[in-house]
């Protein structure tokens, strides 16, 4: 049985975008997930990147967003160059 990450890499500006696009202030979306507007405002500039599961399943349910939404995008492998 394969476990959930230790911690979601999310994208602070996706996060901005939905949470202005339901119509909530940070102060909002924050108490909403059960985090601080403090914690929530790093999320969103980036100083801050990394959630705990349960922190980000709270957050996703408070911003009626998906994963693909929400996670940062997975950067690709580096190709080896062809010889």
């Amino acid at each position: 049985m394969e476990q959930p990450p230790a911690t979601f890499e999310v994208n602070g500006a996706a996060v901005r975008t939905i949470r202005m696009r339901h119509g909530l202030d940070q102060a909002q979306a924050a108490h909403a997930a059960g985090i601080t507007a403090s914690y929530l405002s790093r999320l969103e500039t980036g100083t801050r990147t990394r959630m705990r599961p349960d922190t980000y399943a709270a957050l996703r349910t408070a911003l009626r967003a998906t994963d693909d939404q929400l996670l940062a995008p997975l950067d690709e492998e580096p190709t080896e160059e062809k010889r």
